[in-house]
């Protein structure tokens, strides 16, 4: 998609983009950032679109779909004040906080095997989204869920248990360990 035919498709649909948007969010704020999230999908993803023809709908159904991929996402990730469940956090002490260091939490993250560590530095480090990442490694998003989370969990347990200063993964070390070159 060239400047001038964005430049047509925001001018021709914007309004009705955003008043949609409006109805669905409830939200001025909400509906302007699902307006222009669709906008900018249309630059990065209008290329595929086979039928210019389709445009609107293309944009309509983009914008409901990434309105449901956030309720989906305050859904899993529900927003609260930290006054009201900081009771329910777990107490830190102030010398695990002097162990976590960046070489600490660096190495944890370098001695993860290669199918965790890509989607947590692809997620967390480079700010990719979950299809993002499905698509760069080619597997299922939900793959990469699983992952994540699977991830976080040693992450955490290494860093908890000072098991952070294990020797990062590499080609070799795994190659040698396996008593192979």
């Amino acid at each position: 998609m060239n400047e001038s035919d964005f430049e047509q498709a925001v001018e021709l649909f914007y309004g009705s983009l955003y008043a949609f948007a409006y109805s669905l969010a409830r939200s001025q704020d909400d509906a302007c950032e699902l307006t222009q999230e669709t906008y900018s999908r249309l630059l990065t993803k209008g290329h595929q679109l086979r039928n210019r023809s389709r445009l609107k709908s293309w944009l309509f159904t983009t914008l409901y779909r990434l309105f449901l991929a956030g309720k989906r996402r305050h859904t899993r990730l529900p927003h609260f004040e930290l006054s009201c469940v900081e009771h329910e956090l777990p107490a830190v002490e102030p010398v695990q906080l002097d162990r976590l260091d960046d070489g600490a939490v660096r190495n944890a993250l370098l001695g993860l095997e290669d199918h965790y560590r890509l989607p947590v530095t692809l997620f967390y480090l480079e700010s990719h989204s979950y299809a993002e990442i499905a698509d760069i490694l080619d597997v299922p998003i939900g793959t990469v869920m699983s992952r994540l989370s699977r991830a976080k969990a040693l992450l955490r347990e290494r860093l908890s248990t000072g098991g952070a200063a294990v020797e990062p993964q590499t080609q070799a070390n795994r190659s040698s360990s396996v008593g192979g070159p």
